[in-house]
């Protein structure tokens, strides 16, 4: 009976370690939460794999989908041309703000970036037409419910 009840244990603890896997490993992460009525929307990608989540307004939605080479293409265009890298982060302070972070874990624009305390003024539109990148993606591949 007690081998039973460690192997059962012993597949609870894997399947709940899998579960969140996803939310670890990828080359592209888009993430966007906070705000005075909480929103969290994900968008990760891993190779031409893209997982999509939205909580939030009393609507819960998760879709796995793939993603197109000349998506990403375009996506790692568009941070390049409006040097992600080098996008600064402001450090004021915000409260109750909804906040957008991008890492990128592969490639020429390997970094992490967060407006979380808004971006230099000198550098909003660069992130901005990075932000509606992330958005067309989401827009063009993401049912709504």
């Amino acid at each position: 009976m007690n081998k039973i009840l460690g192997i059962l244990f012993a597949v609870i603890v894997l399947v709940s370690c899998n579960s969140q896997k996803v939310y670890s490993d990828f080359d592209i992460s888009y993430s966007k939460s906070g705000g005075l009525a909480p929103v969290y929307e994900n968008l990760l990608i891993k190779g031409n794999s893209a997982h999509y989540s939205f909580e939030g307004q009393g609507k819960k939605q998760k879709q796995d989908f793939k993603i197109s080479d000349e998506d990403l293409k375009k996506l790692n265009q568009m941070l390049s041309q409006n040097n992600f890298r080098r996008i600064q982060e402001d450090r004021k302070k915000l409260y109750d703000n909804v906040s957008t972070s991008i890492n990128i874990k592969k490639g020429p624009n390997e970094g992490s970036k967060t407006d979380a305390s808004m971006i230099m003024p000198n550098f909003t539109t660069n992130w901005n037409n990075i932000l509606n990148a992330f958005q067309e993606i989401i827009n063009n591949n993401v049912k709504k419910q």
